[in-house]
């Protein structure tokens, strides 16, 4: 790659990491969830209300390019019908479990390995993800012994802005120390990682293609990327060692 690139922020969901079907694992996560709150209703109703709540909430989070924090995402958007103090204490663990009842999540093959060779390599990596949980990154992070290869860690869940919005990339810029031209974005959805960093003037936009042409909402992209890969290694193509 000719370009100055000196920092490399990555997705984590889809991009780092997928989700793998595991229906006791699921199982066992909605039984907790529905523990935790004291559920009044059985599963499927209950489950169908939290489900209807869930996309209502992520229609109004897309259209106004914001996230809230675990306990408000509980208590105003997801449960605002059960009593705030069985909900606020246990917010955090809540969403984790929200986010079990999909599955288990794992990183892709190579992707220690690769980010802990573009760290050798001279690169800043960092983090710009859009996610209701604050504290599964992170933890996922020192799990796999990845947390000092990441400079910067940005969660929408945390700072309230959302991709697309350029201004959580250019946040991203200032937080790892380096201009947008000299920053990279490494993401699996073809429109919102695609848009939001070219947007911002990162230097360079490379599309992991798992995703398909369209991004899950069936959106066309209207911006190309600079480049595509179909494993996460094959950024060790795009980025030489840096002098």
């Amino acid at each position: 790659m000719e370009r100055k690139i000196e920092s490399i922020f990555f997705d984590v969901g889809a991009t780092l990491r997928y989700v793998v079907e595991d229906p006791e694992f699921a199982a066992q996560a909605e039984r907790e969830l529905m523990e935790l709150v004291g559920a009044t209703e059985a599963h499927d109703p209950f489950f169908a209300k939290l489900e209807k709540n869930w996309k209502a909430y992520r229609s109004w989070a897309k259209t106004e390019l914001l996230d809230v924090s675990e306990m408000e995402l509980w208590l105003r958007y997801l449960l605002p019908d059960y009593p705030a103090g069985r909900v606020a204490p246990n917010a955090a663990r809540l969403t984790r479990l929200w986010r079990d009842h999909d599955g288990r999540r794992v990183v892709h093959d190579g992707t220690i390995e690769t980010l802990r060779e573009l760290k050798a390599r001279g690169y800043r990596l960092g983090i710009i993800a859009n996610t209701i949980t604050e504290t599964e990154i992170p933890d996922w992070m020192c799990r796999d012994g990845v947390a000092d290869c990441f400079h910067t860690v940005l969660l929408s869940s945390k700072v309230r802005l959302r991709k697309p919005d350029p201004a959580i990339y250019l946040l991203g810029a200032r937080c790892i120390g380096s201009e947008p031209s000299a920053c990279a974005y490494v993401g699996d959805n073809p429109v919102r990682d695609v848009e939001g960093a070219v947007n911002a003037g990162f230097g360079a936009m490379v599309l992991f293609e798992d995703a398909g042409t369209a991004d899950r909402e069936g959106k066309a992209p209207t911006v190309e990327p600079d480049f595509k890969i179909k494993a996460i290694p094959q950024l060790l193509d795009l980025f030489p060692a840096r002098r």
